[in-house]
Parts: structure tokens; C-alpha cells; sequence
């Protein structure tokens, strides 16, 4: 299990920590907006490849994959599921609208 350390000092005050956070996030966005170039990608496989945007197994291969990396990082496997079946699901609707030939 990996364990993360403060990134602040212990006497640090809430607008240091808030700066931090929105700094995280701001790397979380672009970390989505590359996955959602990444299922750009899958669209275009999976048309020329005759494959449905949803595929169960590999749904639930990914929510697998994020409840262990969870457990293993410390953070709560309920809540990894839960954030990744939802990402999951509009990622999936991107597909759909690409493979049925709407905007996205």
C-alpha cells in the first residue's frame, strides 16, 4: 500500500490548502481531457473494427483495475467504483454518439 505525505507544512493555513487542491484538480482535467482524446480513439477502432461502444466485460475489467490501484494507493475501492463507473458511463455515451455518427 502507498501512502501519500502532506504536501504542506503542518502549520500551513486553508488557503494554502485550497491552492494545493485546485492545483490537483487542475491536473486531474487534463488527465480527463487526454482520456477523452484516448476514447476519440476507441471510437474510431471500434467502427472500423464493427465493435459495440459498450463492452460489459471491459467495463467491469476497468472498475476491477480501479478498485485494486484504490486499495492500493489508500484510497477507498467503493469510491474509485463509484467515480469510474460513472466516468465510465459518459465515456461510453461519447463512443455511442461517434459510432452512430453525432456530435460529440
Amino acid at each position: 500500500m502507498t501512502s501519500f505525505e502532506p504536501v504542506l507544512p503542518a502549520n500551513s493555513d486553508m488557503p494554502a490548502l485550497r491552492a494545493k487542491i485546485d492545483a490537483l484538480d487542475a491536473r486531474l482535467v487534463v488527465l480527463l481531457a487526454e482520456r477523452s482524446a484516448l476514447i476519440d480513439e476507441a471510437a474510431r477502432i471500434k467502427a472500423r473494427e464493427h465493435l459495440p461502444a459498450r463492452i460489459d466485460s471491459r467495463v467491469e475489467e476497468v472498475a476491477a483495475n480501479a478498485r485494486r490501484l484504490a486499495a492500493d494507493h489508500g484510497l477507498d475501492p467503493a469510491l474509485a467504483d463509484q467515480l469510474w463507473r460513472l466516468m465510465m458511463e459518459h465515456f461510453i455515451a461519447q463512443e455511442d454518439r461517434a459510432l452512430s455518427g453525432r456530435a460529440t
